[in-house]
């Protein structure tokens, strides 16, 4: 019996350390290209804000600080949960930090003249926005933990009824006619 038992975990050793592969490489292209699309982007001035907020950017856009940004931020471009192909298109604004079990710690003020949302499901998460939130696409959501100090104008009746707004306006929220 202690034989057979011996043989069994001899066996299983074999088995594992044939099975096993020193060969990352093509594991290394894959995570490269992931990265572009996946890994978050994080901004400590307005002008990382805008670039990260860009088509070439990431999908989720996290300032480290308040921070002002000159005229528009436009948050462009598309994205899909993990890169792929099939996966749902979201982006996100982090205007916050959060602990291990993502409880809310710090929130950041972005000031800009106008947010141009034209990223579809974009979610403005944590922290304020001052200035005006201008959507150009489906899916706005503002985040419960969010504010706008300024207004929030659809492009059309379609972006409205498709964004979800449970956070504070401040301003008037209209649909541009």
């Amino acid at each position: 019996m202690k034989f057979k038992l011996f043989l069994a975990m001899i066996l299983s050793v074999v088995l594992l350390a044939a099975c096993g592969s020193d060969d990352t490489s093509s594991d290394d292209a894959t995570d490269e290209g992931a990265d572009a699309t996946t890994a978050a982007s994080v901004a400590d001035d307005g002008e990382a804000l805008k670039e990260t907020a860009s088509e070439n950017g990431t999908w989720i856009i996290i300032p480290t600080q308040d921070m002002t940004v000159d005229g528009e931020l436009v948050v462009a471009g598309e994205f899909r949960d993990g890169g792929e192909e099939d996966g749902d298109i979201y982006r996100k604004i982090a205007a916050y930090t959060q602990d291990d079990e993502y409880n809310i710690i710090d929130q950041w003020t972005i000031t800009t003249d106008r947010l141009v949302v034209q990223s579809e499901n974009l979610r403005f998460q944590g922290g304020m926005l001052e200035g005006d939130v201008y959507v150009e696409a489906d899916g706005f959501n503002l985040h419960e933990s969010a504010t706008v100090t300024g207004n929030v104008i659809f492009a059309n009746a379609d972006y409205e009824a498709s964004a979800a707004l449970d956070g504070t306006v401040e301003g008037e929220v209209s649909v541009e006619e």
